[in-house]
């Protein structure tokens, strides 16, 4: 006898996948682009400081 996967067990992984590429592929909410935008500017200003010391 061979074991082999159930088929629901196929299924589950294909609707897992498809989920999951599905998430990779949204677009981030512009309140987290402005949020990346104002720690950027942060970063860079706080670096820009250390190194004029």
């Amino acid at each position: 006898m061979g074991h082999s996967k159930p088929k629901t067990s196929g299924g589950i992984d294909e609707n897992l996948r498809k989920v999951f590429r599905s998430t990779l592929e949204e677009d981030i909410p512009d309140r987290f682009k402005d949020l990346l935008e104002q720690l950027k500017t942060q970063d860079q200003s706080a670096t820009s400081q250390e190194t004029s010391k």
